[in-house]
């Protein structure tokens, strides 16, 4: 071989590997962006179905309690153990909840608390629900109680273990109770979640034939949910467990702490479904920073409770890979189109910043309804 065919050769060459290498880099830009895409996508869908499944059932235990006549569940300020009222923050990301001093935390079916996440900027969603097998019918007690028993006319359908609120109308707290033995009709109080209350006790409830005994569910087969859900500054959604069952019960002496749901969730809002004329259906949004929806009004007002059917949540993924080039807007709008019924605009607008603008974002927006208020207000 000659010089020059030599030389022709190695261009020849050169031009190839030039060839492959940049379909290998394109490829590979594909393949990570590619996959990037579809972890967004998965993130958002797991979330999605995380949120929806505890929402759906927010109210569920305690929502009758206010039909036909209010027993004095909703917007009591919740005394559960030692736990509740909670003079400490909660575990992060929810140490900006309610302004890091919880301890007016009121039973809602559901409340947002607008940027009160460790990001400063996403929401903080409230859901409280019990079990639906438990009926959520409240009993009267019938008088003659103390401080470790509720006298009933019946004990029919309670078991050990089962968490019940003691209520009374007119009265700033309610006391959640733990079975430990039935002597029917007298439930024994005891064990966990047993609590002679903060500044209401239960001897003075069971003692009253004013106050009320509702069953939310079982504490050893955990399906009591009263969570708190935000965002860190990781962009991680993570849920808190406001009764701390694994800690106490299922696992005794296990950290108190917020368990990571998915990362890459960039930022989370709410904002809430009203029904506004009493028949069971939304016909109006409301932003949990209108006026008479901020969270402290909410959970203090239980016709504004159950006037609210549905919520709808906006969540904004980020993909993982970074792309050299710019590959998203600068601004993204959650809410689009969305009005209260006073016509302002619910939209909200995400400023991204030139480094956020090289990831790619998913936003998905969903409404999930409040079935159990949607039911007790004679929806459809």
């Amino acid at each position: 071989m000659t010089l020059v065919e030599l030389l022709v050769a190695m261009v020849i060459a050169l031009g190839v590997v030039l060839a492959v290498t940049t379909l290998l880099i394109a490829g590979e830009n594909h393949k990570r962006t590619t996959t990037s895409t579809n972890d967004a996508d998965q993130t958002g869908s797991y979330a999605i179905n995380a949120l929806d499944k505890v929402l759906r059932g927010a109210g569920s235990g305690f929502a009758q309690t206010t039909f036909p006549s209010d027993r004095g569940v909703m917007s009591c300020r919740l005394n559960a153990t030692t736990i509740l009222p909670r003079a400490a923050a909660f575990p992060s990301p929810f140490g900006s909840f309610l302004g890091g001093s919880p301890g007016n935390l009121r039973v809602a079916p559901v409340l947002i608390a607008q940027g009160q996440s460790a990001d400063n900027v996403s929401d903080v969603i409230v859901s409280m629900g019990g079990s639906g097998s438990a009926g959520g019918v409240p009993r009267q007690i019938v008088g003659a109680g103390s401080s470790t028993t509720l006298n009933l006319e019946n004990s029919v359908g309670f078991a050990t273990s089962d968490l019940v609120l003691v209520s009374q109308s007119g009265t700033t707290d309610c006391l959640l109770e733990e079975v430990s033995s039935i002597s029917a009709p007298t439930l024994n109080l005891g064990s966990t979640y047993y609590t002679a209350g903060a500044t209401t006790s239960i001897g003075t409830l069971s003692a009253s034939t004013s106050s009320y005994v509702t069953p939310l569910g079982n504490a050893a087969i955990n399906n009591v949910q009263f969570m708190l859900f935000g965002i860190d500054t990781t962009h991680t959604l993570y849920s808190y467990d406001l009764l701390q069952n694994q800690a106490l019960v299922q696992s005794p002496g296990s950290t108190d702490a917020a368990t990571p749901i998915a990362d890459g969730v960039y930022q989370m809002h709410a904002i809430y479904g009203v029904d506004t004329n009493g028949n069971g259906t939304q016909d109006a949004w409301a932003g949990p920073g209108d006026t008479g929806y901020d969270i402290n009004t909410v959970m203090t007002t239980p016709a504004t409770m159950e006037s609210i059917v549905a919520v709808r949540i906006s969540l904004l993924v980020r993909g993982e890979y970074y792309d050299k080039n710019i590959v998203s807007p600068a601004t993204l709008t959650l809410f689009n189109g969305l009005t209260n019924a006073g016509g302002t605009s619910l939209a909200q607008v995400v400023n991204l910043s030139a480094t956020d603008q090289h990831y790619r974002y998913r936003l998905f927006e969903f409404t999930v309804p409040v079935r159990n208020m949607i039911l007790l207000a004679g929806g459809p």
